[in-house]
């Protein structure tokens, strides 16, 4: 059985929910574990930023409003998957830009619209990305000493096993110092669009 490329050989500490929402540390399986979820979240967000851009696009907007939306976004969604990536491999700056980035892009959201259901599930989503830090940086101060400390090996058996466990070994230290900038970058549009929110209602 595997749901969310967690497979039952690594088994956890706690309840999926509790690791989620507040995870704790028992075991070298616990980090793991949680770098694969961090990992999934991280995914599962920059998926819903993309979805949020299809969205968009299908409102009537011009050529170039439609090419703008289709750069932000498409930044945006790369900046998230990538730093699931970083997760995986236990970074914490990249969990805590992560969390920071989607924060401020949450808030830009509510300052520019009532809160609605989509606004809520905004809400949420950063709690869990909150917890997700929480994990990330309780989990790089395991330290792996005895042999029961040993991290996991990481499997390569399925293709959910490749993207989960190879990937982002593979990828993130190809693409650590270009996300640095990326992270710059992404981080003052959205402060830039957060600011201009703010400042809409005094420019008559």
């Amino acid at each position: 059985m595997q749901t969310l490329g967690v497979s039952d050989s690594a088994p956890k500490s706690e309840g999926r929910i509790k690791s989620l929402l507040w995870p704790s540390i028992q075991s070298a399986s616990d980090v793991d574990y949680l770098g694969i979820q961090g990992y999934w979240v991280c995914t599962l967000v920059a998926a819903m930023t993309l979805i949020v851009a299809l969205f968009t696009l299908a409102q009537p907007i011009d050529a170039r409003q439609a090419i703008l939306v289709l750069l932000f976004f498409g930044l945006l969604s790369l900046f998230f998957y990538i730093g699931g990536v970083g997760v995986r491999e236990g970074s914490r700056f990249a969990a805590v830009i992560v969390f920071v980035v989607y924060l401020l892009d949450t808030l830009t959201a509510l300052l520019s619209s009532p809160v609605s259901g989509g606004s809520l599930i905004r809400l949420a989503i950063s709690a869990v990305l909150l917890s997700n830090l929480r994990a990330t940086w309780i989990g790089a101060r395991w330290v792996p000493g005895a042999e029961e400390s040993a991290l996991p090996p990481r499997r390569s058996a399925t293709l959910g096993d490749k993207f989960v466990d190879q990937l982002p070994r593979w990828l993130w230290p190809k693409i650590r110092i270009p996300y640095y900038l990326l992270s710059a970058f992404v981080s003052l549009l959205v402060l830039l669009s957060w600011v201009a929110i703010l400042l809409k209602p005094s420019v008559r």
